[in-house]
């Protein structure tokens, strides 16, 4: 059987070409300093003060380059240190760095199972990973021993529903290629899968795509061969027994079902986000942020305080208070799911006036309105922005 080191030397992952990095930057959830600030700090992070960073397993390096690119070009403090089992994985990691000009990062070859020797961390950056480890709890409660007080955790794991036909395709590749190496299994799993009938649930599958991007994609996705997904229920128990503490799912309008049906009153949070999932069907990782076991209180950024700065995430001030000023439903694309939010138009003024800096206090200012009159307008926005991960609060650029 091949191991996971094994893997990744083969076929490192993703697969990036560190000249890439002279024409793009690669974002996403989680590990950007907003949506960091947002649910671990309350938005209110000292920038000022150094952030230490644990990136661990960190692949061909997406999370690493993003996050050090945002504090760098901030002029925020910072020391990374990066380890990942595949050599072959650090070396395209450390050359994308290097094509950046980025410093004050560290990269060692080895196991996240071993994170507390390296020191203890501000944020600790855990992207799918911990869900390819023989003993998920290990790494974890691993991860739980590198925090320090006050830090968080940014991570994905795969989650069941969304990935339906994987893992069928999986054991059975497993059972037929076990022998073979990375290479020829690889070779050997293509023919078989350019004949799978159409009805196969993979095929069926309109949320899965890695298989058709790369090789090391392909690899990934269906010759794995230590992968376990976790439903909502699951995850939360994970956190809880290894001591953490779920803050909050990235997007959580994902795991509210409120829109999709009746809700009862007494129904529990956890039970709330596990009917979601179920009914949605459609969400094939969980990308959220944990902090340690009993510090839940006061992490996250309500938008209540006068003193809060919003930022609008992957989206033009501008263009979107144009639109909100003319009635238009604004799309929003979440796990496959298109949906269309219905903003007040009263908002465009104060859309327009969010440009990462300003406080809400300012906001109001500049709009000409009193608190009372701009809570009630800032309430009916922000909420639907916010639950969809377009609107987070944070200093990082004040």
């Amino acid at each position: 059987m091949v191991s996971v080191k094994e893997q990744y030397e083969a076929f490192p992952y993703p697969e990036r070409d560190p000249k890439d990095e002279r024409k793009r930057l690669i974002t996403g959830s989680p590990s950007n300093p907003v949506e960091m600030d947002h649910f671990l700090w309350a938005g209110r992070r000292d920038w000022s003060k150094p952030l230490r960073v644990l990136v661990a397993g960190g692949g061909t390096g997406d999370g690493l380059i993003q996050l050090a690119h945002y504090m760098s070009a901030a002029k925020r403090p910072y020391q990374i240190t990066y380890v990942d089992l595949s050599s072959a994985s650090r070396a395209i990691a450390e050359a994308r760095a290097k094509e950046r000009g980025l410093s004050s990062i560290t990269f060692h070859t080895g196991s996240l199972l071993g994170a507390a020797e390296y020191g203890q961390f501000d944020y600790i950056d855990c992207c799918g990973v911990l869900h390819h480890l023989p003993d998920p709890d290990a790494g974890f409660t691993a991860l739980r021993s590198a925090l320090a007080p006050g830090g968080g955790l940014g991570f994905m794991v795969y989650a069941p529903f969304g990935r339906s036909g994987v893992y069928p395709l999986q054991e059975a590749f497993g059972a037929l290629f076990a022998d073979l190496a990375p290479k020829e299994r690889l070779r050997e799993a293509k023919k078989v899968f350019a004949k799978l009938p159409d009805g196969h649930p993979f095929k069926r599958n309109p949320h899965l795509g890695d298989h058709q991007r790369s090789d090391a994609g392909f690899y990934d996705l269906l010759l794995h061969g230590q992968d376990q997904a976790y439903d909502v229920r699951e995850l939360v128990e994970t956190l809880e027994r290894t001591g953490w503490a779920l803050s909050s799912f990235a997007t959580p309008a994902l795991y509210d079902p409120s829109d999709l049906a009746p809700i009862p009153d007494e129904m529990s949070e956890v039970d709330r986000m596990s009917v979601a999932e179920r009914l949605r069907g459609s969400i094939r990782l969980h990308v959220a942020y944990a902090v340690a076991e009993g510090e839940t209180e006061a992490r996250i950024a309500k938008g209540r305080s006068p003193d809060l700065i919003p930022h609008l995430m992957g989206v033009n001030a501008a263009k979107l208070a144009r639109a909100v000023a003319a009635g238009k439903s604004i799309p929003v694309t979440l796990a496959g799911e298109r949906k269309l939010l219905t903003l007040p138009k009263e908002g465009a003024s104060l859309i327009a006036g969010i440009n990462g800096r300003r406080t809400l206090s300012q906001i109001a200012q500049s709009a000409g309105l009193d608190q009372l009159g701009f809570g009630m307008t800032w309430q009916k926005l922000a909420k639907p922005l916010t639950q969809h991960g377009v609107l987070l609060y944070s200093n990082f650029l004040r």
